[in-house]
């Protein structure tokens, strides 16, 4: 028990060492053209339980159905437990900052045209899959570190509706849209 927690902390470590590197070098370039087709959400599932809601940004954008990839942050969770999306947790990572579930190794499989992180906590694991999503436009909230998102927004985590809106605004602003 002793030697576990000893590990998961030098993991925790090992993350943050990490994490640093990633965010001292240059975004990687992500070859898409403008416009929005595809969209990954990461979601902080203890904040906001309402993680189903970013599909309607299938209709709000004219996307096809299966354009909206979303994974769920939750801090610990019952593998048993039935969820409407994809969940990782603490437990899942692994050293030099690797995120050991099958779920996120498929959300990064992917690339996107825009990532929305959608989470205000500071916490390294939702911060990891964030730099390491490949998309073109990230957007987040203020709260965050201003390396990992390219659009910030000065809403609260829960008036979807009103992030919903400003972030449409802001789209057609930066000719997205």
């Amino acid at each position: 028990m002793f030697l576990k927690g000893l590990q998961d902390k030098f993991k925790v470590k090992s993350g943050q060492k990490y994490l640093q590197e990633v965010m001292l070098k240059p975004a990687a370039v992500v070859g898409r053209s403008k416009g929005i087709s595809s969209i990954g959400c990461i979601v902080d599932v203890d904040n906001f339980k309402n993680a189903e809601v970013f599909y309607d940004l299938i209709d709000e954008y004219e996307l096809r159905p299966n354009a909206i990839k979303i994974i769920g942050y939750k801090r610990e969770y019952d593998k048993n437990s039935p969820y409407a999306i994809q969940i990782f947790s603490d437990k899942d990572l692994g050293w030099k900052g690797e995120i050991e579930n099958g779920y996120v190794l498929e959300f990064l499989g992917r690339e996107y045209d825009m990532l929305i992180n959608y989470y205000q906590e500071d916490n390294l694991l939702m911060k990891l899959l964030s730099v390491k999503t490949p998309a073109r436009l990230k957007v987040g909230f203020g709260a965050l570190d201003p390396k990992i998102n390219d659009l910030i927004l000065n809403t609260t985590l829960n008036d979807f509706d009103l992030f919903k809106s400003e972030l449409k605004k802001y789209l057609k602003v930066l000719n997205e849209l």
